[in-house]
């Protein structure tokens, strides 16, 4: 039995199991009968290989009985016989088209018998409509597994979307959706390389591809050149801007000043090129304008916790803790695991003489704190630091 499927044998097991009959049958077909109750015993005790036999006798004499042969189909898949599984499968499914679960066994068994065209046809036909979580994520990645090998990424992207909201948190799904993404990111890229070598999108998009194998310069130098052609790209001065920022010589730093406020006339709810002036005006001890500027992006984006963060951090510096502490609340039921919200949200209890509520913090504080350090070392690796792990982390007081 194939590692990734047994798990959804006793799922399929215990609906497919077989009925008795509302009729009294006379003949062979009442001796088909006494052959299924027989495997139903056998499937109750969970024996399925002294079930098949008995199945497959009822079968014979009785060709059109949908329970017998969804059984038997779902009993030879289970033992890793396919080729044999399929003409059951397939007769269960013709006598009783809605057994979304048999047709998409069978799918996955044409799929493994290499009968690609049908095992696409009946995978997208029950994938819809399958609601058991294992053989959702079963039938979405054979899927997935068809249309990448027909380059058809878009209609894998589709299937990746409902399997995230099926199993958020499955390595195997979130596997197939970063292989999958990357390769449309790959192909959109060799497309736009065809269609339109020189333009700006091109450099912003080689911006991208350089800030990702860690060359910051030249990253720098391709969103020059992409401003150069088009001054008004979308996101472009943000996203330059925030190259800039992160150089310690003052001089860079005012560029990337400049680049924000170029940021915010392209595009005046930039909430983020916003919030990032009111860091910058922080770090220059301007707090009437960090305020002002923080303050504006908590208006303009509600649901940003950083925003959130930084205009409480504000408000602590302006010695008015009472406002800090539903905005660090708020931020932290946002953004559970931003270590940093809750170790100020912690020191703020402590100063209030909340000592259960300041413990729970400072808990939570040292378990994401441990969990960003492991993943700091991961995208050092890899070369890639997000912003939320590149940032350094208080010390703990």
């Amino acid at each position: 039995m194939p590692a990734r499927a047994a798990p959804l044998f006793l799922v399929l097991l215990s609906a497919l199991s077989v009925p008795g009959l509302s009729q009294q049958p006379a003949g062979s077909q009442n001796q088909a009968m006494l052959y299924e109750r027989l495997a139903q015993q056998y499937l109750t005790e969970r024996r399925p290989e002294l079930a098949m036999p008995e199945l497959e006798k009822a079968a014979v004499l009785d060709p059109d009985n949908v329970e017998t042969r969804a059984n038997l189909g779902v009993l030879l898949f289970f033992h890793g016989d396919y080729a044999q599984a399929i003409p059951h499968l397939q007769a269960a499914v013709r006598l009783k088209p809605e057994l979304s679960k048999i047709q998409a066994l069978l799918g996955i068994a044409e799929e493994r018998t290499s009968d690609f065209a049908d095992a696409r046809k009946d995978l997208e036909a029950s994938f819809p409509l399958i609601q058991e979580k294992k053989l959702k994520v079963e039938v979405g990645l054979d899927l997935i597994g068809l249309y990448n090998e027909n380059s058809d990424l878009d209609s894998a992207a589709s299937v990746i979307t409902a399997l995230r909201k099926a199993d958020p948190e499955n390595p195997e799904v979130l596997y197939a959706a970063y292989r999958t993404y990357a390769d449309l990111s790959g192909e959109s890229m060799l497309t736009l390389s065809l269609v339109a070598p020189d333009s700006a999108q091109m450099h912003q998009l080689l911006a991208h591809e350089e800030t990702r194998e860690g060359n910051t310069n030249g990253a720098i130098a391709q969103y020059r050149k992409a401003i150069a052609i088009d001054p008004n790209l979308p996101g472009v001065h943000f996203e330059l801007a925030e190259l800039l920022n992160t150089s310690q010589d003052p001089v860079i730093k005012k560029e990337a000043e400049e680049e924000y406020h170029a940021a915010i006339e392209a595009n005046p709810r930039d909430e983020k090129a916003v919030c990032r002036l009111g860091e910058i005006a922080m770090q220059q001890g301007d707090m009437k304008q960090a305020y002002a500027d923080f303050s504006e992006s908590v208006a303009l984006q509600p649901g940003d916790a950083d925003a959130k963060l930084w205009l409480a951090k504000t408000l602590i510096e302006m010695n008015q803790p009472d406002k800090a502490l539903p905005l660090l609340e708020a931020s932290v039921q946002l953004e559970p695991t931003d270590a940093t919200a809750h170790y100020r949200l912690a020191t703020l209890y402590k100063r209030m003489g909340r000592t259960e509520d300041a413990r729970r913090e400072v808990e939570l504080y040292k378990k994401y704190k441990d969990m960003k350090d492991k993943l700091r070392v991961l995208y050092k690796d890899m070369l890639v630091q997000p912003q939320e792990i590149r940032e350094d982390e208080p010390d703990e007081k």
